[in-house]
């Protein structure tokens, strides 16, 4: 359907959850919305961060086109993971929004990990007091 590779497309909104965002890739199969997102690096399973990203992707086509989501693709450079949009994934993405929303509102973010790059490389390291850089 699209590829934010080439052509830059609009992002995604869901008003519900008020976030934003857009795939690598949008196909549709089956009359379903497939988001697939394309990641550097070789994993033996998928990295629940990545995980979750995806799983915003599929609520966001949800919210969007207002159909059923079934699943979302991870590829990355040594395999391909298909990832169930099943109930669980949606309870993990809907409980990590809210800790996100109530750490931003109370400027209370907790550091989980010992990791300077993910610091580096985080999207909330402007907010964060505990930052490792």
């Amino acid at each position: 359907m699209y590829s934010d590779l080439n052509v830059p497309a609009k992002p995604l909104f869901s008003r519900s959850y008020r976030v934003a965002g857009k795939p690598d890739y949008i196909v549709k199969e089956n009359n379903h919305y497939i988001p697939i997102e394309l990641k550097s690096g070789s994993y033996q399973k998928p990295r629940q961060n990545h995980v979750l990203q995806l799983a915003a992707y599929c609520q966001l086509l949800e919210d969007t086109y207002g159909t059923f989501v079934p699943y979302g693709m991870l590829v990355y450079n040594n395999s391909d993971y298909k990832i169930p949009f099943d109930p669980k994934l949606r309870f993990e993405l809907e409980s990590v929004i809210k800790t996100m929303r109530s750490s931003l509102k109370t400027g209370d973010v907790v550091l989980n990990h010992n990791d300077s790059n993910k610091c580096r490389f985080c999207s909330m390291r402007t907010y964060c007091d505990n930052k490792l850089v």
